[in-house]
């Protein structure tokens, strides 16, 4: 009976929960967008990647920036966020055609500029986040825009996940309302 105390004991001190590592990964040719599924270092514009509780060593990456807080804005996101980082568009060497594979800084204590005239990895808006405020500031100056934090920034800003079925003459938008059963 000792043993199997001690070995029930020896057991449980081996499944002690070890820490995930939130640390920000680099970009790799090998990584990914989550809504795109394409080679995130093929793009222009800020990236971002989300860590949730539960997948060690796999962020989410996100092409666009706006994209990223699309998906933490989704009702059906229910993972719990262990950490957000996006690029610093004001490090050194980050320019918006290269915008860095390492120089990522945590998204929830970045300064943004909203409504700026620049466009992200997909040809949508884009949110240019930096770490350093001043530097937002300079950066709103030569592109228009307004200065921000994460949680402030508007629905509207963001990247729309469904294409507009409005109107125009466009054959997917008819092919998809078509199959949604909404006309045609």
């Amino acid at each position: 009976m000792k043993r199997v105390l001690l070995f029930a004991l020896a057991l449980s001190a081996c499944q002690e929960d070890i820490a995930q590592n939130t640390d920000p990964l680099p970009l790799t040719p090998e990584t990914l967008g989550y809504f795109c599924q394409m080679n995130l270092l093929e793009h222009e514009g800020p990236k971002g990647q989300v860590h949730l509780d539960g997948l060690p060593g796999a962020p989410l990456f996100f092409s666009q920036v706006s994209d990223l807080v699309t998906y933490l804005r989704l009702p059906e996101q229910s993972n719990t966020v262990l950490a957000i980082y996006v690029s610093d568009m004001g490090a050194a060497g980050a320019t918006w055609d290269q915008p860095g594979a390492e120089n990522w800084t945590d998204a929830t204590k970045a300064t943004y500029v909203v409504g700026a005239d620049v466009t992200g990895g997909m040809g949508a808006p884009e949110l240019a986040p930096f770490a350093d405020p001043a530097k937002a500031r300079a950066f709103a100056a030569l592109h228009g825009g307004s200065i921000m934090g994460l949680e402030a920034i508007p629905d509207s800003a963001l990247t729309p996940l469904t294409p507009d079925l409005t109107g125009g003459d466009d054959d997917y938008a008819r092919r998809l309302k078509s199959l949604s059963g909404t006309g045609g």
